[in-house]
């Protein structure tokens, strides 16, 4: 009997395997659950744009689709997904989006969509799955070359909050509701992004027939744009994406009957200048400048995007850098790369000074969701199990106030990355990554975030206990503190903080904006950051296009580096004992834990007075006086001693000596 039974679920089996190589011939299909779908034959196509779109709609090329296949009719509904997914119906109404049964379903990462196609191709032994890239292209065209199928503008009739918003307006999403395009498909502009099958990838000169994207990737392919996004982004040819596990308010899917081309598909893309020729020879670091005697050297660009790039990356306007050493002697900097701060056209770029070299490498691109706002970045060096760690923002959109936290890790000196992995997955506030992550006394990792999107208005923490297996923000869902004298919350004060550890195991913090008595607020927290004290640091305030940084140095001092511009000078001794004002960058060292700073000075190389370049490109004059006058910071301490600071554009090396040594004095033909 047992036999009989196995051979019969063999031949049923075989059967439906069979079976699911043919797809109803009707032009005109429903299935089962009522999910109605329209055939498409096969034919000829050129994929891409070559007018205004963005940089990845190129190169356009010729792409034939041999094999007839049916294409829903519309989006997934909540009705049609929730037979699948019973769960997913707590997701209906949030920011008062589709909580009906026949609007788009949202919230479905990739791999839920993919799980809804094999349940329907189990059901219903049929060859369910997400449409390939090219084929969504192909369906939404319809035969048609211009920006939509349409023509070259998108009727208002289309139009659903068609605007860049870090959080949805309302917006009906029911499907059916805008007309048809000439194959009888809904919503192909907008509405919402849709998953496709494919790894996101360049495109390739040569012709193709029947493409399935990349190997391998980062992110998987999303089309179509969606609702309460820009209207350029909903063109036939434009192309989104993120991670396979995202999920938020903007993405949905359709699915199609056919199956999967057997098309090779492309090889993973090469790996740019940043992770080709990396040493894996362990550095001892002993190269550097003596510890006894001041060293500095500087400044020397490190943002080296090259002039008039305009896409992928872009050197208008670059800024929001990390920096760290590497076990082989390379330092490793990143930073953002865009046209707009607030846009989709925004990634992040990395440079690698490599051991030896006295110049950075060429700037090449290092992450990079499609269309996405990549805001925020850090890098840290475990030295404890050679890891180095990469956090960063993700958005739904084309802002920073919708991110998602983000973390890889490499342990060939930055060579290589793993796949990242969503470490906080709401998308929304408190998850804008500040560089200056570090490692506690204890072994936990902690990663400082702006807490709101706006100059000012308090900052998060994230922290793991086990290695970065497990993470979590103590702040989160606790009200917004006052930031005073005195005061305690669960937030800090202020934004694009600098944190540091103390010797008795407390946390300190300087921010910008929510000043305390006028001056840099100070954050101080002896329960790791489940609570904070606010006072005054006496420091220089800073404002717009500034970012401090604070270290805990090897030596034990504090170090702290910030600016000091117009009515907020600063005081500094000069080796000729007289006191005078200086502006612009300055590095500060405190012996007592934060209370005092007797040493400051600028981070200049005291001459007197040449033009530099500052953020994108602005000249000011460095000299014995006066320092850069913005940019965002970012430091780190290497093995030998050497702190290195980059602002938005320089890298400044010095060691401890150099900051405890005064400058010279007033150059005589000044004092005359």
């Amino acid at each position: 009997m047992k036999h009989w039974t196995a051979a019969l679920t063999i031949t049923v089996t075989m059967l439906a395997a069979a079976h699911a190589q043919v797809i109803p011939a009707e032009k005109e299909y429903t299935n089962s659950i009522g999910m109605k779908f329209v055939r498409i034959e096969p034919g000829g196509f050129m994929m891409g744009n070559t007018q205004d779109g963005d940089f990845d709609e190129r190169p356009i090329h010729k792409v034939n689709i041999t094999n007839p296949f049916l294409m829903a009719a519309t989006e997934v509904t909540n009705a049609q997904f929730e037979q699948f997914d019973k769960s997913h119906k707590k997701f209906r109404g949030i920011h008062e989006l589709s909580n009906n049964d026949d609007e788009a379903v949202i919230y479905v990462n990739w791999e839920q969509a993919n799980a809804f196609c094999d349940w329907l191709s189990q059901k219903e032994s049929l060859p369910y799955r997400l449409p390939t890239e090219a084929e969504w292209e192909y369906a939404c065209r319809a035969g048609t070359a211009t920006k939509f199928s349409t023509g070259d503008e998108l009727p208002q009739i289309y139009h659903k909050n068609q605007q860049t918003n870090a959080f949805p307006a309302k917006t009906a999403l029911t499907v059916a509701s805008t007309p048809a395009n000439p194959c009888g498909l809904y919503d192909m502009h907008g509405n919402v992004e849709e998953w496709c099958m494919d790894w996101y990838g360049p495109y390739i000169q040569n012709d193709q027939t029947n493409p399935i994207g990349r190997i391998d990737g980062n992110f998987r392919v999303t089309r179509g744009g969606s609702h309460n996004t820009n209207v350029k982004y909903l063109t036939s040819a434009n192309r989104m994406g993120t991670l396979p596990d995202d999920k938020h308010w903007l993405i949905g899917f359709r699915v199609v009957i056919g199956k999967l081309p057997t098309t090779k598909p492309l090889p993973i893309v090469k790996v740019p200048l940043w992770g080709k020729n990396v040493s894996q020879l362990t550095s001892s670091w002993k190269k550097g400048p003596n510890l006894e005697k001041p060293y500095f050297e500087g400044p020397r660009r490190f943002m080296t995007v090259p002039e008039g790039s305009k896409g992928r990356m872009w050197s208008g306007h670059n800024h929001q850098p990390a920096i760290t050493s590497c076990k082989n002697g390379d330092l490793l900097a990143i930073w953002y790369s865009t046209t707009g701060e607030e846009g989709r056209n925004l990634l992040v770029v990395a440079a690698r000074l490599r051991q030896g070299n006295t110049e950075w490498d060429v700037a090449s691109p290092f992450w990079d969701a499609p269309d996405r706002n990549d805001h925020g970045s850090a890098l840290l060096w475990d030295k404890r199990n050679n890891t180095i760690y990469h956090f960063n923002g993700l958005a739904a959109s084309g802002t920073w106030a919708n991110l998602a936290l983000i973390m890889r890790t490499s342990t060939d000196n930055g060579a290589t990355w793993s796949k990242a992995r969503i470490i906080e997955p709401t998308h929304g506030y408190r998850n804008q990554v500040i560089a200056g992550s570090f490692i506690t006394k204890q072994g936990y990792i902690i990663v400082p975030c702006d807490a709101v999107p706006g100059g000012s208005g308090g900052s998060a923490i994230h922290i793991s206990k086990d290695n970065a297996n497990t993470w979590r923000d103590p702040g989160r869902g606790r009200e917004k503190p006052e930031f005073k004298q005195g005061k305690t919350g669960a937030w800090i004060a202020g934004i694009h903080t600098g944190c540091a550890q103390l010797n008795d195991g407390s946390l300190l913090a300087f921010s910008r904006g929510d000043r305390i008595n006028g001056k840099m607020p100070m954050s101080i927290s002896k329960d790791m950051g489940e609570n904070w004290t606010y006072a005054t640091s006496g420091l220089p305030g800073i404002g717009g296009g500034e970012r401090l940084v604070l270290l805990k140095l090897k030596q034990g001092p504090l170090f702290l580096a910030s600016f000091a511009n117009d009515k907020e000078t600063i005081m500094i001794t000069d080796a000729s004992g007289k006191k005078r004002t200086v502006e612009g960058l300055f590095g500060a060292i405190s012996y007592d834990e934060g209370k005092t700073w007797p040493v400051k000075r600028l981070i200049t190389d005291d001459g007197p007075g040449r033009i530099c370049k500052s953020t994108d490109g602005r000249e000011f004059t460095l000299s014995f006086k006066n320092a850069e006058r913005k940019g965002y910071l970012a430091g780190t301490q290497s093995p030998d001693g050497v702190i290195h600071l980059i602002s938005s554009w320089n890298h400044y090396a010095f060691n401890l000596k150099w900051l405890e040594t005064l400058p010279p004095a007033e150059p005589a033909d000044v004092l005359q």
